[in-house]
């Protein structure tokens, strides 16, 4: 009875909070500077990329090699998942994210000293391809990872919450970018094309210095600490998914494609949009861009925040079904050409997806049970990316190319979400009084007759 009286004393509980805070500011820092170094890609390759590294094809075809390559990281993701996610369940969360910033932050350093065609000729792109193959092995790992430490800390009545808050890094990463961008599209001349693009890659590099001192300082998951005690850990985490989970990582998949392609749409599509087809400038369009984002840093707490309080389930469905219908007013208000009515667009095409991508990173954590916890998710989620995120600019490209109008796109993205809809409908949240481990059986470092729950 001591140690539970100790255990609820108000020190440890002042101690407690200030772990879990210090987790959440550095799942957040972390994750932010990775999506910031994955996104300076996007908008390079809609902005400059096609001339600089693909010069000797037209005008549309060197943009769509330019965005193929963006895509091609969303290959290498899947295989990250895999790889973290093993030792994530294996070794720790935290290891495993210190690792995945550290590729990331290299792999973007080198993008931003790699010579162009004109200057070595085809290593130019092959070497670009390579280094963002790294960068989407990178991220293949980390937004499980970041997600499931700060989930696992928080306790029941504050997951939601802090799995939204760790989901805004993708949009302040994207409007860190944009201000990068932005600033160095202040060249004069032809200095933005033959250097002004390098700025934010080279800046990278002080941003990963400090996102990683701030992850070295972090505490293990105590989820993941207890079931390591108890000698509960998986010698094969991904062999048990595919053997036991496999139904919840495809549905996993299905459930994000809508929130994928809205995401890189609004993030990598609308930026060549809004130059080529609208023929506005690029700061009118990075300005739009990074408004309509920042509704994204405001908005996913708040769905976060409820889905702690309501049926997180309902919440995630709901805004799936919400963008079957905002691309149909979204292209529209794109075409005024108007910079308010353009961001109305933005403010119709976020709130639905911020109640589905805010309360996503909970629900998709709490699908699994923490033994294979990583790997489900991060499997699932980055297959999802493939199948939406990765292929939505250049399918967008095509599409519009083919049928002269923004209908086709439209629909597309109208016919994700129907299927992420339909998959939310089958995916069960595992309940804090349920036990965990009843799908797989497969061999541990230490058999047990009876795992015990994992403490919240």
């Amino acid at each position: 009875m001591a140690n539970s009286s100790q255990q609820s004393s108000p020190v440890l509980d002042r101690g407690r909070r200030r772990a879990r805070t210090k987790v959440l500011y550095s799942s957040l820092a972390g994750t932010t500077i990775e999506w910031y170094e994955f996104f300076i890609y996007g908008t390079a390759a809609a902005l400059v990329f096609g001339e600089l590294f693909f010069p000797q094809f037209d005008k549309f075809t060197s943009t769509l090699l330019s965005l193929s390559t963006f895509a091609v990281a969303f290959i290498a993701r899947p295989a990250g998942a895999a790889l973290f996610g093993h030792f994530g369940d294996r070794i720790g969360r935290k290891a495993s994210l210190v690792a995945t910033l550290s590729i990331m932050g290299v792999s973007t350093f080198l993008i931003g000293v790699l010579p162009t065609y004109d200057a070595i000729g085809i290593w130019a792109p092959v070497i670009l391809v390579i280094l963002r193959l790294l960068q989407g092995l990178s991220l293949g790992g980390e937004y499980s990872g970041a997600v499931l430490m700060c989930v696992e800390h928080a306790g029941p009545r504050r997951r939601g919450l802090y799995g939204a808050i760790v989901n805004t890094g993708s949009g302040l990463g994207l409007i860190l970018a944009n201000l990068v961008f932005i600033a160095s599209s202040g060249a004069s001349g032809d200095g933005f094309a033959s250097w002004g693009w390098r700025l934010p890659f080279l800046a990278s590099a002080v941003l990963v210095i400090i996102a990683l001192a701030i992850r070295l300082r972090v505490e293990e998951s105590p989820e993941f600490a207890a079931m390591r005690s108890s000698k509960e850990l998986r010698r094969m985490p991904l062999v048990d998914v595919l053997r036991g989970h496999l139904r919840p990582v495809i549905l996993c998949a299905v459930a994000y494609l809508a929130a994928g392609v809205t995401f890189y749409m609004a993030a990598v599509y609308a930026l060549s949009y809004i130059q080529n087809q609208l023929e506005l400038s690029r700061n009118t369009a990075l300005a739009v861009v990074l408004l309509g984002f920042s509704l994204i840093v405001i908005g996913m707490p708040y769905f976060g925040l409820l889905s702690d309080r309501y049926d997180r389930k309902r919440i995630l469905q709901l805004g799936a079904a919400g963008m079957i219908i905002t691309p149909f007013i979204w292209f529209p208000l794109l075409g005024t050409r108007s910079f308010w009515l353009m961001l109305l667009g933005f403010v119709v095409l976020f709130l639905p997806f911020n109640a589905n991508y805010g309360v996503m990173p909970t629900f998709f954590a709490r699908v699994f049970p923490t033994g294979v916890r990583y790997t489900g998710m991060a499997v699932g989620y980055t297959v999802g990316t493939v199948l939406s995120a990765g292929v939505a600019p250049v399918i967008a490209t095509y599409l519009l190319e083919v049928a002269g109008h923004w209908y086709a796109i439209a629909l597309y993205m109208s016919a994700s979400a129907v299927l992420s809809l339909l998959a939310g409908v089958f995916l069960i949240e595992i309940k804090d009084d349920q036990p965990e481990y009843v799908e797989v059986s497969a061999p541990r470092t230490q058999a047990t007759t009876q795992p015990s729950p994992t403490a919240p």
